[in-house]
């Protein structure tokens, strides 16, 4: 909210909102999670301003609500994010991702010569947290990378 206590965003009665997303990765959000395949109305702010992270995206999905397993995904690339359920336009709960222990669907592997970029099967990631990295390894190829590296592709 601004100062004056005007809202950016328009609230919504019933659905989820994402918040706390890192500017530039709402987008990514959207297109992975495959958000935007839904007849209900998505409302989107983009480089709001944040005191938190100074500048933040925000995601507002009406009469839809995310399982623990989609939360818990957005850990990746959202973990300080904040998913609140909606009812009524008021907060009725409140969620923070964590990081999962496998990841299934959502990623592409980027070794090009893993199966799983030729063939029509479902990608799959087992999640690992060394120090202050975040390792993915691709269940097909079993090779591991920095979760940045998959994140680009």
């Amino acid at each position: 909210m601004t100062h004056d206590n005007k809202l950016q965003v328009e609230a919504i009665k019933r659905g989820t909102v994402i918040d706390h997303i890192p500017a530039h990765v709402g987008f990514k959000l959207l297109t992975l999670f495959k958000l935007t395949e839904t007849d209900q109305r998505i409302t989107i702010g983009l480089n709001l301003p944040s005191g938190e992270l100074g500048r933040k995206d925000l995601i507002k999905i009406e009469n839809t609500f995310l399982t623990d397993e989609q939360v818990n995904q957005l850990a990746l690339y959202a973990p300080q994010a904040t998913v609140n359920r909606i009812d009524e336009y008021e907060v009725v709960g409140k969620s923070r991702p964590s990081l999962p222990s496998r990841i299934e669907k959502v990623l592409v592997c980027p070794n090009s010569n893993c199966i799983s970029r030729s063939e029509p099967v479902d990608s799959g990631f087992a999640v690992k947290q060394r120090n202050d990295e975040i390792l993915l390894k691709c269940k097909y190829c079993e090779k591991e990378f920095t979760h940045h590296v998959v994140l680009a592709d």
